[in-house]
């Protein structure tokens, strides 16, 4: 075969498969992008030196007293002159807005209790780190409170068409963004000792059912605490009793609940239960331990 006159023609060089955005974002490409959701954050929580984490969950749409207040009193003097249904079902919402406004508050103080304690047992690793949803509403006030004790906390977000975008409290270098809610949860199980979950929808459900579950089955430590927080609320959703009372959970799962009215009552709940399970104490006639380091989960024994 005769070779063509001239200079020798090349076709041009492809882009590399990782490199090239349209195959990345492909349907045969989703094991590696879901991949990537795993190993990012196991990268830089590693370069953190976070080992472990403290969970908090609750609603987007919780605000601050602050917001909650500003627009009750927009609303009001919008309302100002008119009536009908319309209106007063407004300021009723808005009322109830700053009534539920404590709920961030609370989740601010109880994040920064927990984070000034965390902190005095050193960076080495990190211990019970603040991590929430990323998101605003209680996921911002636990950032929020953790940012004001001056420690580090993680924020998982959710790539979703409304409410959720990173919040402001979160530390940089520790704001990640999932596609995958099954990966989100992988992270939100994986390095938590803790679990508090304040009042909130369908997605703060969502992830307590899941964590309840996984309890339940063995599949996490018998040693992770799941903390409920705001009992007047929660009854009302949900009739935990009705559930043992017709054989659906017994009376030893409905004991994996635990319930907090008041940040001092979460935190010294929480503390007790870390201290127990998760750090090594110094005690009197012993040499100093390392109360940092991280003593492994024991899974629940099969009954």
């Amino acid at each position: 075969m005769k070779r063509p006159r001239g200079k020798a023609r090349h076709l041009p060089v492809p882009k590399l498969a990782y490199k090239d955005p349209k195959f990345m974002e492909s349907l045969p490409a989703r094991p590696l992008r879901i991949l990537a959701e795993y190993l990012d954050p196991l990268d830089r929580l590693r370069q953190a030196n976070v080992g472990d984490t403290i969970v908090m969950f609750g609603s987007a749409r919780i605000q601050s007293r602050e917001r909650a207040l500003a627009h009750l009193k927009q609303v009001q003097v919008r309302a100002r002159g008119k009536r009908g249904a319309e209106w007063r079902t407004k300021i009723a919402a808005s009322r109830s807005l700053l009534a539920m406004s404590r709920y961030y508050e609370e989740a601010r103080e109880l994040s920064h209790r927990i984070t000034s304690w965390a902190m005095t047992l050193g960076n080495q690793p990190r211990r019970f780190v603040i991590c929430s949803g990323g998101g605003p509403g209680i996921m911002e006030a636990a950032n929020r409170g953790a940012a004001e004790a001056g420690g580090q906390s993680v924020g998982l977000s959710i790539q979703l068409p409304h409410e959720q975008f990173s919040n402001p409290y979160i530390t940089p270098h520790l704001n990640f963004y999932f596609h995958y809610f099954f990966m989100r949860k992988l992270w939100f199980a994986q390095m938590a000792k803790a679990l508090i979950v304040f009042p909130g929808g369908f997605g703060t459900m969502d992830e307590l059912w899941e964590m309840l579950t996984l309890l339940q089955t063995n599949k996490l430590s018998s040693h992770h605490l799941i903390l409920i927080y705001g009992r007047k609320y929660w009854d009302k959703i949900l009739d935990w009793q009705h559930m043992v009372r017709t054989g659906m959970i017994s009376a030893r799962e409905h004991k994996l609940l635990q319930f907090a009215d008041s940040v001092d009552d979460a935190f010294d709940h929480v503390r007790r239960d870390l201290e127990a399970h998760h750090l090594h104490l110094d005690s009197e006639a012993e040499q100093p331990a390392h109360p940092h380091q991280i003593i492994p989960n024991v899974m629940r024994p099969q009954p």
